[in-house]
């Protein structure tokens, strides 16, 4: 086999534009999920990159998932790392 010639060889020119949102330095951790379709039961999903992956089915338990997610962001060991003695 004999190598490429033109552009081939020379690879292909790309324009990269500049990322119109940037890089701020933030990134998901978590995200909750809700769907409520009209008149049907609703459902919603808890996940978190630490590992947490929690869902709930009924009004109930979604509004408890709620509260459950919502305190989750106090003890993620990955918004709140731990130094020292208390993180062995």
């Amino acid at each position: 086999m004999s190598e490429p010639k033109g552009a081939a060889r020379q690879g292909v020119r790309t324009a990269c534009g500049s990322d119109p949102h940037g890089n701020d330095g933030r990134r998901l951790v978590a995200w909750l999920h809700i769907v409520v379709p009209r008149g049907a039961v609703p459902t919603a999903t808890s996940r978190c990159v630490c590992g947490r992956d929690r869902s709930a089915i009924g009004r109930a338990r979604v509004l408890a998932l709620i509260d459950d997610h919502t305190a989750h962001r106090d003890t993620c060991p990955l918004r709140n790392p731990q130094e020292g003695r208390a993180a062995a």
